[in-house]
């Protein structure tokens, strides 16, 4: 088994710790080998930004994405940028207000989420990313919830861990209605 999942958006929307998160939530609390890679314009806000999680059973000889199993995109340009790396039958996984999907997704299993809106009804659309992370979750189960919510735990400053945690939880229960 061997799972590929690009996260693509731009600085500042939390893309590099959803891929951190994640690789850590696959390796430390589900025990599967996992490699996270990471790349980002040279701008802190606003530039591309992307992170890469490779999952296997197995040990991993090449740390990249080749064919998507995932693509969790938070803007349009990420979409632009990405969408030819997503596998026929894989999950092309969008925040609906940032991202407009085209023919270019046809033969993938795309899921759509007001990600920002719900931060934003959270009371911060900084934990956009975390709420991408549940629904990333409940709709491809490749990571089991206790391990990503650990990691979520683990992960995120103190200070926000309520805040994240509610996004977490408010991202699975929106996977569960799709």
């Amino acid at each position: 088994m061997r799972r590929e999942i690009k996260f693509g958006g731009y600085g500042g929307q939390g893309i590099i710790l959803a891929g951190y998160i994640t690789g850590k939530a696959a390796s430390l609390y589900d025990h599967l080998n996992a490699v996270f890679t990471q790349n980002y314009g040279p701008e802190a806000r606003g530039g591309a930004s992307s992170s890469e999680v490779v999952i296997s059973d197995e040990p991993i000889d090449y740390p990249y994405v080749i064919s998507a199993d995932a693509l969790v995109l938070m803007s349009k340009e990420a979409y632009d940028r990405y969408i030819h790396l997503s596998k026929e039958g894989g999950f092309v996984i969008v925040d609906e207000d940032l991202v407009d999907i085209d023919e270019r997704a046809e033969g993938r299993k795309v899921y759509k989420i007001k990600a920002t809106k719900i931060a934003e009804e959270l009371g911060n659309r900084i934990v956009a990313n975390i709420v991408m992370l549940g629904f990333f979750t409940s709709v491809t189960g490749f990571i089991s919830r206790e391990a990503m919510r650990k990691s979520v735990e683990d992960s995120v400053p103190r200070r926000f861990l309520e805040l994240n945690l509610k996004a977490f939880e408010e991202g699975l229960r929106e996977g569960e209605r799709k």
